[in-house]
């Protein structure tokens, strides 16, 4: 049995108790968190590092951030750090604190101003990129600065470290479209930061408070090191961030504060409105994706392409590609990047041609082709192009997620990101990574490799298993070599995602400038409250420099974990930070619980941390979590205890699994994470493997058990379907469930005839024996439709579509045995009962697949079953294939002539056939093509119900949340012209519960045209 977690020592320390306790009274309005939970998925990033905030704050609004630094800058609070968080996927430990983290993505996330006309928007600091653009795209604009978090990295996060990616040579960084910021300093002030004439500057200067303090010691150290600072700033176009002295007179002689706010990483104050410029969107692009027999011949080859003035160059490496075509998403691109056996690729260049103008963008892009054919400079294996908008979407989409694929390497060695933004002058950058390349093979290192090398970076990810000593202290020669490197090549460290934890360097590469940079500190931040340690600290401080190996590592504590137990929860351990999960997209499925929440406990990151940590401390505990599994002690069996300690919960003993249990809880086991996360982390699997471990110690709700013997007793029910939907639809037995179960708007039996169905259409009981006695044509001309419990009695008539449309087609039918699935036992964590189901329908399933005959599944979420759940089960042997309806059909559907007059058709994904067989919507475009028809497959996230997730009293609302974020928004108006289609029963139960519309299944569609006369 798991033990209790109290965690007495995990309180805030007294002063921080003291802080919040005032924060309390001064009429803070947002959320104060110091539970150890939302203190654990704070503590980490994208970096190596992990550091134990005291306490969380989440302002409501600007006001409450002044309330916050008035209270800091009283005395008796002098010892408060605070650090402000945005995305929170910084890869170098910025936003990570042992003082207070201030998350301020979680309310202050509204476009407050869009001027379409002047080009400009006025946004709070938690909004995100993706969303800002999102609102723009129908104006015809976009806020440049290309990332590849782009989808959660907040535009506070882009401000504070000065971010920048693709196409910086020609959209330049975050400052150059930052107009105007509005920041809180210590104290409460709020600055208005924007360029100002020698008048406003007099003017500024002359005002009392911190504003005019600051604004004094700013142009005075303008004016006085000018020349210093030309001399330490290097001409990059990722010219140096964070106190950026270079750039606080502009061209036009106007004095810019802004400057020294962008990459300021919050050490200097807070970040709550900016107003920014926007560009209009380029109406045309073409990417040219050249491939290489060698990495460096991509590099070299950069250089020269550069002369032919592309908007942007990406360079990815061999490792990411290998991992690229292993991903979800690789399907999409793979005509891009064909491969050859005989000639592997090596790398690859993405050039990007656009602009208004598109026959002067081809033209352009012919004479690069021009260049590409002629010139023999190097060794390159072909090129495609990608045309359209959607292609170039695509083709970047997979570049995007290449820091995150990166972090699926296989084995415990990962890649880290601690030298991985360096920057150097273009012209230097092969020359510089061949050397590079020296310093870590010189210490027996691989790594992966990709960036812009348009702009001379490059993310170079050494892997290193953190949890090893010995290949975590390689950290600081690395660090120091890397170091030293880049300002022999006159480049930067720290190209593009800020100092952080390197902040250690930046005395050594200022020099004399140095203190200029701490007295600017100063006037802002006297007594080093904000974000201590990182890019300066004032001259009087006792807080240093943060060192790169003076911060608690991740490997630190994930080492404490048994190797066992690790290998066994495989990529939950892995999780890196990479945030893919905190996607704002409401249309993508990932993560439906992280989106309607807003909690990042309630995200794949969070569980996975928690897990890490709960693992952790039980091990500590001296519990072996491996055999306390693999005990699963009988019902009866220790009820007296589990009674007695759920006794203790119910009165309040603290016990730290309680905080994880609510974070599992919150989940919807909808495995778009383990389809879309870069990782693999697949939360439901650990989250079913905890649920096992946490109620062996406190009791289950009854409601777990109603819902794990769904497929036991629905069948039984199922003979006196008026008994039971009297009874469920009764007013004061759905009160009951409600209140005493949990349970709301359960479903009723339908009362569709199957067996008319089946008798027309003369289908028979798959039985071994009856398969294996028909002949080779007869085998070819059947199929074994594999039922599910939930359509069977509940949405039938998909089911007889399927049954009709196989017979229609020539194919005998033969229906496999009703038996349990066993996925909602599996959902809810009875992981033994799971085995033995899975097990005995496995056994059975192999038998009828013995026969050759293609075996059919219905609903998405429980065909994939087969495919993944099962697989992990022990001793469970071979389990056969069990296609989808889309995956049989595109191979037996004959063609025919397009039907003229045929409405249209919208295809609603299940958010797990989307993310886990990602080639299923396009699939049932294909099939819909082959009979003439127009199917359109609409992005959409998840709807909510995901099983019995939506309906759960205690998920009610969220459920809600969820279907009105994306399902609600995007579901085509009801109409003839128009006619929206669900796969899965979940989503066609949601939409009937919240919109009061009965969609249909595509097969039903698909049959409704068969069945139409010629």
């Amino acid at each position: 049995m798991i033990e209790r977690l109290p965690l007495r020592a995990s309180a805030p320390a007294a002063p921080y108790a003291e802080f919040l306790a005032a924060l309390r009274a001064a009429g803070f309005a947002g959320e104060i968190r110091s539970d150890y939970a939302s203190r654990t998925v704070l503590a980490t990033d994208n970096s190596i590092y992990q550091r134990q905030p005291q306490a969380a704050v989440f302002p409501a609004h600007a006001q409450d951030v002044q309330t916050v630094t008035r209270l800091l800058a009283e005395p008796a609070h002098r010892d408060i750090a605070l650090t402000a968080r945005g995305g929170g996927t910084g890869t170098n430990g910025q936003s990570l604190t042992d003082g207070i983290v201030m998350d301020l993505s979680r309310n202050m996330n509204r476009i407050l101003e869009i001027n379409a006309e002047e080009r400009w928007v006025r946004v709070q600091a938690g909004v995100v990129k993706d969303q800002l653009n999102a609102a723009l795209k129908p104006h015809g604009l976009f806020f440049a600065p290309e990332l590849s978090t782009s989808n959660r990295a907040t535009i506070g996060g882009m401000i504070n470290t000065d971010a920048s990616g693709q196409g910086s040579c020609t959209y330049g960084k975050t400052r150059d479209h930052v107009l105007a910021i509005d920041f809180v300093l210590l104290g409460g002030e709020r600055l208005h930061s924007q360029p100002l004439n020698a008048h406003e500057l007099d003017a500024a200067c002359a005002q009392g408070g911190r504003a005019g303090q600051v604004y004094r010691t700013a142009r005075r150290i303008a004016d006085t090191q000018a020349e210093l600072i030309a001399a330490k700033f290097p001409p990059l176009n990722r010219c140096l961030t964070g106190y950026d002295l270079a750039h606080l007179r502009e061209e036009d002689s106007r004095f810019n504060l802004n400057s020294v706010l962008c990459g300021a990483e919050g050490s200097l104050g807070c970040i709550v409105e900016a107003k920014l410029n926007v560009l209009p969107i380029p109406k045309y692009s073409v990417l040219v994706n050249v491939r290489y027999a060698a990495f460096m011949d991509a590099l070299r080859d950069a250089r020269a392409l550069l002369a032919l003035k592309p908007l942007s160059i990406e360079t990815v490496d061999s490792k990411v590609l290998l991992l690229a075509m292993q991903d979800f998403s690789w399907s999409s691109v793979a005509e891009y990047f064909p491969g050859d056996a005989q000639q592997p690729t090596l790398g690859i260049n993405i050039i990007e041609f656009s602009g208004d103008d598109a026959a002067a963008v081809d033209r352009q892009v012919q004479e690069f082709i021009a260049h590409l054919q002629g010139d023999a400079g190097v060794r390159r294996l072909g090129h495609t192009l990608a045309v359209d908008e959607a292609a170039v979407k695509r083709v970047y989409a997979m570049r995007k997620r290449a820091v995150g694929l990166l972090g699926n390497v296989q084995g415990e060695a990962r890649p880290q990101p601690f030298v991985e933004d360096t920057a150097v002058p273009p012209e230097n950058l092969a020359e510089f990574i061949a050397e590079f390349r020296a310093l870590l093979d010189s210490h027996g290192l691989q790594y992966g490799m990709f960036g812009h090398v348009d702009a001379g970076v490059l993310h170079v990810r050494p892997l290193l298993d953190m949890k090893d000593p010995r290949q975590a202290a390689l950290v600081r020669p690395v660090s120091n070599g890397v170091a030293e490197l880049t300002q022999r090549y006159g480049g930067l460290l720290w190209g593009e995602h800020g100092k952080g934890v390197r902040s250690e360097y930046a005395p050594a590469f200022f020099g004399e400038l140095y203190p200029a940079l701490q007295q600017l500190k100063s006037a802002f931040d006297p007594h080093n409250q904000f974000n201590p340690g990182k890019i300066a600290t004032p001259a009087e401080a006792r807080t240093l420099l943060l060192k790169v190996d003076g911060v608690p590592l991740r490997g630190e504590h994930d080492r404490q974990i048994d190797e066992r137990v690790w290998q066994s929860f495989g990529a939950a351990m892995h999780c890196n930070g990479n945030g893919a999960c905190y996607n704002f997209d409401p249309d993508d499925a990932m993560c439906p619980s992280w989106k309607a929440t807003r909690e990042r406990v309630h995200s794949p990151k969070g569980r996975a941390s928690l897990l890490r940590e709960w693992l952790r401390l039980q091990g500590a505990a001296g519990v072996d979590v491996l055999q306390a599994a693999a005990a699963r002690p009988a019902f009866v069996k220790g009820l007296a205890a589990r009674w007695r300690n759920s006794r203790a919960a119910a009165r309040g003993e603290a016990d730290f699994s309680h905080e994880v249990y609510a974070a599992m809880s919150g989940c919807l086991a909808c495995k778009s994470c383990a389809g879309q996360c870069p990782v693999k982390v697949n939360v439901p699997d650990f989250r079913a493997r905890f649920l096992e471990l946490y109620h062996q110690r406190y009791l289950r709700p009854l409601r777990d058990y109603l819902i794990g013997s769904l497929e036991q007793t629905m069948p039984w029910m199922a003979r006196l379907p008026a008994v039971y939907n009297g009874l469920m639809g009764a007013g004061w037995v759905r009160r009951l469930l409600q209140k005493h179960i949990g349970m709301v708007d359960s479903p009723l039996l339908s009362q569709f005839d199957l067996q008319a169905v089946l008798t027309r259409w003369k289908v028979r009981p798959a039985q071994a024996q009856a398969l294996q006695a028909l002949g080779k044509e007869q085998r070819q001309r059947s199929v074994v439709i594999v039922q599910d419990t939930f359509t069977r009695y509940f949405d039938p008539q998909p089911l007889a579509a399927l049954i009709e449309l196989a017979s229609r087609l020539g194919f005998q039918v033969w229906l496999a045995p009703l038996n349990p699935n066993g996925k909602p036992l599996h959902v809810q964590g009875f992981l033994g009962a799971f085995a033995q189901a899975a097990i005995r329908n496995a056994r059975e399933l192999s038998a009828l697949a013995a026969c050759d005959i293609a075996l059919v599944g219905l609903d998405p979420a429980m065909t994939l079953t087969y495919r993944q759940e099962y697989q992990k089960v022990p001793g469970i042997g071979e389990v056969p294939r069990v296609a989808l309806p889309q995956e049989w059909l595109i191979d037996v559907l004959p063609e025919t002539a397009p039907a003229p007059d045929a409405p249209r058709f919208t295809l609603m994904p299940h958010c797990t056939e989307s993310t886990n067989a990602p080639d299923s919507s396009q699939q049932w475009v294909q099939v819909f093509a082959r009979r003439g028809l127009k199917l359109r497959a609409q992005a959409v996230g998840c709807c909510g119900m995901s099983g019995t997730y939506g309906h759960e009293a205690r998920n009610l609302e969220t459920s809600k949340k969820i279907y009105a974020q994306s399902w609600e928004r995007q579901l085509p108006v009801e109409g003839p012209a128009d006619i929206a289609l669900a796969t899965g029963y979940s989503c066609r139960s949601q939409v009937k519960r919240l919109s009061e519309r009965q969609l249909r299944h595509p097969l039903q569609a698909l049959l409704e045209q068969l069945r139409a006369p010629a």
